[in-house]
Parts: C-alpha cells; sequence; structure tokens
C-alpha cells in the first residue's frame, strides 16, 4: 500500500495525516502545537513538524509528502540560508503604515489590477517595505524571501541552497508580488528597495526529490489546500478558524480594488477569490471566558436569545481587522439597554457579529461575480451546532456543515498523491462524510443592525 503524508503547518499546531494513496483512507495521524505570538522563530514550526511526524510513526512507508501552512508569513534567510530575524506572520498588524505607503504610491486599483492584492499588513510585501524602514540591518542580510510552507519544504528535502526552495502558485499568490503566472519583481523591488533570491513556482502537480527518494509536491498556502481537502461541491467555503476566510474557486483572478477580496491562485491552476478577517474563533474564546462558560453552554445562552440579541450588536474587531483594512481597531458593543444587556443575547451577539463578519466577504465575493447559493461551514467554531444554526439565518442561505477533519492536513495529502501518481487532477477522493444541513428562516434586521454599527468604525476615518 503505498503511502502520501500531508502537512497542515498553522498558526496554532502542526497537524499531519497519513493516507492511503489510491483510497484516501486515513492510516495514522500526530498533532503539536505552535507558540503564542505573531512572530515566531521557524525553527519552533521544524520541532512541531519533528514532533507532530512522530507522533504519526515517521515517514515510514510514505512514498509521497506534501506541505500546506499558513500564508503571508515573511521569512527572510541569508546567503548561507539561516534565518535573519524571527518569522512576521499573517496576524502581526505592525506593517500597517507600510501598507499604506504602498497603496498610496501606486494606488488600489493599480495592486488589484496587477497582482489581485491590495497591499494591507498581512501581506508579504508589506512586511518587507516594514523591514526595509525599520530593520534596515536586517534587510541588508536577507538574500531570500520565502513563506513558512517553502520554508518547510525546504528543511523536509534537507536542502541548503537558496536555489533550491519552491512554492506553488497559491501560496505565492498571497505575497503581493505575483500576478498569477508569475512574480513581479519589479514590485517587490519597488517595496524592499532591491531584489532577492524568491522560490521556484512549481506547478499543481509539481514535485522535487525529498528524502529516501520519496516525492515531494509543491505544497500550498493553507486556504487553497483545504479546497483540496473538502468537497464543497458549488459552494462557497466559510472557514471558522483563528482568522475567518470566505473563499470560493474560480476561473479568473479577482480584482478588487477595495481590497476586500484578494485574488489568490487556487492549488488546481484555477483562482481562488478570498476575503480574510483576523477575528473568528477567538471571537467566541473571548467571549465565553467573560460570561464564565464553556462552548457548550455558549451555545446553549445563544440559541436561547432571539435573532437579532434584542438590538445587542457586536462589532468583533478584537485584534484589529483586516476586512475592513482597521488594524488599529478594537472590538464594541452597540445597542446596549437594560432589556438588551442579558447574558443570553451577549452570547447571540457575539456569535453574530463574528458571522456577519464573514457575511461582508460573502457579499464582496457576490460583487466580483462569485454565485453565492450555498455554504460550506468548516473550522473549529463549525463544531458548535449553535453556530451552524445561526449561521443559516446570518448567511441566508443554506448551510451544510461536514463531518469535522484536518481539511489542510487532507488537502496536501490529496496534492501528494496527486504529485506521486501524476495526471490531469487530483485523485479523486476527498475524505467525506454526508454533510449536515442548515436552513433558516433569515433575519435581515440584524444584518442590517450589524452593517450600521460596523459602519461606524468606517466613518471615523
Amino acid at each position: 500500500m503505498a503511502l502520501v503524508l500531508g502537512v497542515d503547518s498553522s498558526t496554532q499546531s502542526c497537524k499531519v495525516v497519513v493516507r492511503d494513496a489510491d483510497t484516501g483512507a486515513l492510516v495514522r495521524t500526530g498533532r503539536a502545537p505552535h507558540p503564542d505570538g505573531t512572530e515566531v522563530d521557524p525553527q519552533a514550526w521544524w520541532v512541531a513538524l519533528q514532533e507532530a511526524l512522530d507522533e504519526a510513526g515517521g515517514l515510514d512507508g510514505v512514498e509521497a509528502l506534501s506541505v500546506a501552512g499558513q500564508q503571508h508569513g515573511m521569512v527572510c534567510l541569508d546567503a548561507g540560508g539561516a534565518v535573519v530575524r524571527d518569522a512576521l506572520l499573517w496576524n502581526d498588524t505592525r506593517s500597517a503604515g507600510a501598507a499604506q505607503e504602498l497603496v498610496g504610491e501606486l494606488g488600489a486599483a493599480a495592486w488589484a489590477e496587477e497582482t489581485g492584492v491590495v497591499p494591507v499588513s498581512s501581506i508579504t510585501v508589506s512586511k518587507l517595505r516594514w523591514l526595509a524602514t525599520h530593520e534596515p540591518g536586517h534587510a541588508d542580510r536577507t538574500a531570500a524571501v520565502c513563506l513558512p510552507h517553502d520554508w518547510l519544504t525546504w528543511r523536509l528535502r534537507g536542502a541548503s541552497g537558496l536555489d533550491e526552495l519552491v512554492t506553488d502558485r497559491s501560496d505565492a499568490s498571497g505575497t503581493g508580488y505575483f500576478d498569477g503566472t508569475g512574480y513581479r519583481t519589479d514590485l517587490l523591488e519597488h517595496a524592499f528597495g532591491r531584489r532577492t533570491a524568491l522560490p521556484r513556482v512549481l506547478g499543481p502537480a509539481g514535485s522535487v526529490a525529498g528524502p529516501g527518494g520519496i516525492v515531494v509536491g509543491a505544497g500550498a498556502g493553507d486556504n487553497a489546500a483545504a479546497g483540496l481537502g473538502v468537497d464543497a461541491g458549488g459552494d462557497v467555503v466559510v472557514s471558522l478558524g483563528t482568522s475567518g476566510t470566505v473563499s470560493a474557486r474560480a476561473p479568473r483572478r479577482a480584482q478588487d480594488p477595495s481590497g476586500i477580496v484578494a485574488g489568490f491562485s487556487d492549488a488546481t491552476g484555477a483562482y481562488l477569490p478570498l476575503a480574510c478577517t483576523l477575528n473568528a474563533s477567538r471571537v467566541l474564546d473571548a467571549t465565553r471566558r467573560l460570561l464564565g462558560v464553556d462552548h457548550e453552554e455558549l451555545g446553549r445562552l445563544a440559541l436561547a436569545a432571539e435573532p437579532g440579541a434584542g438590538g445587542l450588536v457586536v462589532v468583533p474587531y478584537l485584534e484589529g481587522e483586516r476586512t475592513p483594512n482597521l488594524p488599529d481597531a478594537t472590538g464594541a458593543l452597540h445597542g446596549w439597554t437594560l432589556a438588551s444587556g442579558t447574558r443570553e443575547n451577549l452570547a447571540r451577539a457575539a456569535i453574530e457579529g463574528m458571522l456577519y463578519a464573514q457575511r461582508v466577504g460573502l457579499e464582496a465575493l457576490r460583487a466580483q461575480g462569485v454565485a453565492v447559493t450555498g455554504v460550506t461551514l468548516v473550522g473549529g467554531a463549525a463544531r458548535s451546532g449553535a453556530v451552524c444554526r445561526i449561521a443559516a439565518q446570518a448567511f441566508e442561505v443554506p448551510v451544510r456543515v461536514p463531518e469535522p477533519g484536518e481539511y489542510v492536513a487532507d488537502g496536501a495529502a490529496r496534492q501528494a498523491a496527486w504529485a506521486l501518481r501524476g495526471g490531469d487532477a487530483p485523485p479523486s477522493w476527498i475524505p467525506a462524510t454526508a454533510p449536515a444541513r442548515y436552513e433558516a428562516e433569515p433575519a435581515p434586521h440584524a444584518w442590517e443592525r450589524y452593517r450600521e454599527a460596523a459602519g461606524k468604525f468606517l466613518e471615523r476615518g
């Protein structure tokens, strides 16, 4: 039995799955945590990967592997391949001013047209401008720039030369200097002051040699890998993890000058228009701590309240926000009265606020021509029945929720099988069971209240 291995190196942890290359059957798994923070020594990812691999039985019998990882993180290497400084992660907002500079210099419409991405603090090109401005010594030492999944793939192969760095279209498309077909090194130079070595971009089924003759696939950004790991049908996928994402497969690259929808690439050769919020499941973590309850009780309280939470509205910008681009914002509570200020309403308003923040992305995808007729809901927060039920009201379309799984790691494993077996498309297997389905009467009054409350942030300028 040929085995393939998929890695999900996410913000919070490293997950590994080993599957049968021909059937997709799960053989073994492993997991290890990552440190907290918005800047991390990449060595911590390597240590976690080794722990997760050990728990999953190592590479015994594995013929191919692929690594998926959190997007945008800036990993700078010197001429000898050493890490120059801790990696700045996607959720590090110190580069917000640098992003504003880049947009001001070239214009949002130009960035959207040239790369599909309008710089915000999370995008790699913004972090490189910040590095050049604030840490010129580190910038001068930087000989190559790569992303988390690129660096882990490089380490797994035992590579040392900067010319051995590889990546894929999906992750490259989140840098701000890739146009869907190739690098825009002129934009990299504009932002950073000079050009550096960059990973070679492999095709969707591309591969390089790994340890012991193992085939190593191109890997992918986490959202693109999730697209390979879950059967969404024709739905838009909403993922509720540390961040929230709204994405859909499309034949053309999105060009949204507002910056809400990023024109990313997917892992199959097509495109992945995507909107991302900084705040998702941790909004629920914060609310349950405030109420002194666990997640199950938070859901029970929320379902005991009426849609719209009696007029109570949570705008969940607890860690700043990316959609809209408000990196210095904090959360807000609107409509608190003697009548609305109950535990039940607060629980409901927190869930609704998290979901309505994703609906902003749904509406933006609609404006880009994406048909939003249903939503496939995944991620840690989708394990809450209350979240699923309320999502159908908040999104005003049917919501499908597949069984919980490691969709990103599964997608990486499926890509590894594609690299191993070849062909024009990935293998047909997708680890799946019949999804739960949720429908509900829409609650347009709650959506309008949220839009009004969230709009006050934009009015402040």
